[in-house]
């Protein structure tokens, strides 16, 4: 792994009893691929949460660059939720454009920048169509560029291919690959595609019960065992770390 640049230290989290993370601890690389799988309530939105400043740890602490992150920091994360985030009515190009003009730039560079990421995402025929006339998978490129738009210094997406097909799953891949090869950003993602976590990422953490079970690099994850084994081993037993109102 390159050189540190977000780093979780024993980040605690409950909801009343129910106790959503325990002690969670890993760290994240620049131009990194990080996979964070899990079952369904084992911690894994509630986390990204407290990364993002949505929500506070009870305890432990997020470190940006060697120091505690802050709103400034936040600023430049780009963020793909599972539910997405889009204004269903508003034309494609124009969602991209708002969004890069709402993180400061000008109104030609956030025009340029909107053109660059349909194009990169394949969307790029749809620009004047209204999102909410777009298939599921089209509407995830969009979300994908809104996230992308701004060019950020960290993105953590949750879920980005759930739903897509081989076609969608390569353009958003693809797109995210190119972030990481030239200029080095770490990207965060949850997944319950492991042959694409095992694919694509060069280290991952598995979640469950709000503890890590096994993290590292996917040699040292897996010992050369295919991840799915790998990840049903470390899951096995374990209970819902959250409810589902606060689910992972």
């Amino acid at each position: 792994m390159g050189e540190t640049v977000l780093r979780l230290e024993e980040l605690r989290k409950s909801y009343g009893e129910t106790v959503a993370l325990d002690g969670v601890s890993f760290d994240v690389g620049a131009g990194q691929m990080f996979g964070f799988v899990g079952p369904n309530g084992a911690g894994k939105t509630t986390l990204m949460r407290i990364v993002l400043g949505v929500l506070a740890a009870d305890s432990g602490r997020v470190l940006w660059r060697g120091a505690p992150i802050d709103a400034e920091a936040r600023r430049r994360i780009g963020y793909m939720p599972e539910e997405r985030g889009l204004y269903p009515k508003m034309r494609v190009r124009d969602q991209l454009l708002y969004m890069a003009r709402l993180h400061g730039a000008s109104e030609a560079d956030a025009g340029a920048a909107a053109d660059r990421w349909m194009e990169r995402l394949g969307i790029a025929a749809r620009a004047d169509d209204a999102v909410e006339a777009l298939s599921l998978g089209n509407q995830q490129r969009v979300q994908l560029g809104v996230a992308l738009v701004h060019e950020p210094d960290l993105l953590v997406l949750d879920e980005p291919f759930s739903g897509l097909d081989p076609d969608g799953v390569d353009a958003l891949s693809g797109a995210l690959l190119t972030e990481i090869s030239e200029r080095r950003v770490p990207v965060v993602f949850s997944s319950h595609q492991l042959e694409l976590v095992e694919r694509l990422c060069d280290s991952v953490a598995i979640i469950a019960g709000g503890r890590i079970a096994a993290s590292g690099s996917l040699a040292e994850v897996g010992g050369g065992r295919p991840l799915g084994e790998v990840f049903r081993e470390a899951t096995r037993g374990s209970g819902a770390g959250a409810t589902e109102e606060h689910r992972a």
